[in-house]
């Protein structure tokens, strides 16, 4: 489950830098930014509803914090 999350983050920050470089680079209205953003909400979103399903399912231990 690590290997999953750190992948997700890893895409996350990816995708978040991408967006930073087209907003940089294009004048004027970026598609490519806005698409690469748009990426990052999903995957952060994916990743999100992915931790809640493994607590849930028993996956990930419950530390009771």
């Amino acid at each position: 489950m690590r290997l999953v999350v750190s992948i997700f983050l890893i895409f996350i920050v990816g995708s978040l830098a991408s967006a930073f470089y087209f907003v940089l680079t294009e004048k004027g209205g970026s598609k490519r930014a806005l698409k690469a953003l748009t990426l990052r909400v999903g995957l952060s979103v994916s990743l999100f509803l992915i931790l809640m399903l493994g607590l849930h399912f028993g996956f990930l231990p419950n530390n009771h914090l």
